[in-house]
């Protein structure tokens, strides 16, 4: 793909599962090609940061392609008969390193295929009433609408119907719901005290493989990552070199101890190889608990179009400082506008949050409700100044 902005130097990639077929086409500079799969909608500008002094690459978003007619994957040896148990289990082992074959026979209960008309995913079921989280694109097929038919394999090999319990395109974050007896949920660790260089394991279903889910080994090659483009936001993304591919979105990233620290949702492909990303489970959590209680993330909200203050917007307006969030425009009749925000002012502070970049402020706007006022700080023209506004 040809880069049309050398500041940014990424695109991101909604990879749309589709069938397989044996038609090749040669993929453009930059962009990752798989036989078989479509790449769905066009591509989209985004920024990586802090990845941002890596070459040109693009990053894909993990569904797979599968015919819509194939049979579900069948189940691991040993699989079926599982205990019910919670969501927030004992790892059971003193918090010791398990070795990989007993870290996958603790996780594959939990593991589930899913087939969303033609796109291929992974979810993890997170407690014993059929909860499953996945991701966003997973049940979308890379578009804008859910599937209209969701079935999850479980690894026992059963297929259930299942409903969507609610979904999140800002952090690409999905809930379904199924109806079975004999569910594990999966063990939710604490992204926030993953180290860089400890090891993990990520496990789904790669390419919609027969035969069960792919595991692969890595380690966390860094924590912090942001993925930040129009319509998405995942701040506090974990970067790993475990192989995840197309098919393993929505699958677990899990600690030597058998522990969720991530749902793999990403890989950039180009001029760079292993780099995955995850999303980190902390900042997964609170989305994942107003999605089951209500079905939609009420944040609030600005009415402010953003851009980080290293872009070429922060440039044009003249920008002097290392951290907040640029506001490259204001909606008319917004309570930005309202509050006399305006274009080139840089947010560093929302209520009791810190402003620092995009990620910051999106986790600021959903610890806050519409209908909350909220004390805004701002820098216009070198000059700190503040307001008070309403949010939507």
């Amino acid at each position: 793909m040809e880069d049309q902005n050398p500041g940014s130097a990424w695109t991101l990639e909604r990879a749309r599962a589709s069938h397989f077929t044996d038609e090749k086409q040669p993929a453009p500079p930059g962009v990752v090609s798989f036989v078989g799969i479509d790449k769905g909608p066009p591509t989209l500008p985004f920024r990586l940061s802090p990845l941002a002094l890596l070459t040109f690459a693009s990053i894909v978003i993990l569904s797979c392609g599968g015919s819509a007619n194939s049979s579900s994957p069948s189940s691991s040896p040993g699989a079926g008969g599982a205990t019910t148990q919670a969501t927030a289990r004992s790892s059971g082992n003193g918090g010791q390193a398990l070795s990989t074959v007993d870290l996958v026979a603790r996780l594959r209960p939990s593991v589930v295929h899913i087939q969303a008309d033609t796109a291929v995913g992974t979810g993890l079921i997170i407690d014993t009433e059929g909860h499953v989280v996945t991701n966003n694109h997973v049940i979308t097929g890379g578009g804008s609408d859910p599937a209209t038919d969701i079935t999850v394999t479980t690894s026992d090999g059963r297929d259930h119907a299942s409903q969507i319990v609610g979904r999140d395109v800002p952090t690409d974050l999905a809930v379904l719901k199924i109806q079975a007896d004999n569910l594990q949920g999966v063990e939710l660790g604490e992204s926030s005290k993953a180290q860089v260089g400890e090891p993990v394991v990520a496990m789904g279903h790669a390419l919609n493989l027969p035969g069960g889910p792919t595991v692969t080994t890595g380690v966390v090659s860094a924590v912090n990552r942001e993925i930040d483009e129009e319509g998405i936001n995942i701040p506090d993304a974990i970067q790993t070199d475990a192989a995840i591919n197309p098919g393993n979105s929505g699958g677990p990233l899990a600690n030597s101890r058998g522990q969720v620290i991530g749902i793999t949702t990403a890989v950039i492909r180009g001029n760079a190889e292993g780099i995955g990303l995850a999303i980190s489970i902390d900042s997964a959590k609170p989305i994942i608990d107003e999605l089951i209680s209500t079905g939609q993330v009420n944040r609030g909200f600005l009415g402010i179009n953003i851009a980080s203050v290293d872009s070429f917007a922060a440039v044009s307006c003249g920008v002097q400082e290392d951290n907040g969030v640029l506001i490259a425009g204001v909606q008319n009749g917004s309570p930005a506008a309202n509050a006399g925000l305006r274009a080139c002012d840089v947010l560093t502070r929302v209520g009791e949050s810190d402003i620092n970049n995009t990620g910051d402020l999106f986790r600021a706007l959903t610890r806050h409700r519409a209908g909350e006022t909220v004390t805004v700080n701002y820098v216009r023209g070198g000059e700190s100044q503040s307001a008070e506004l309403r949010l939507g």
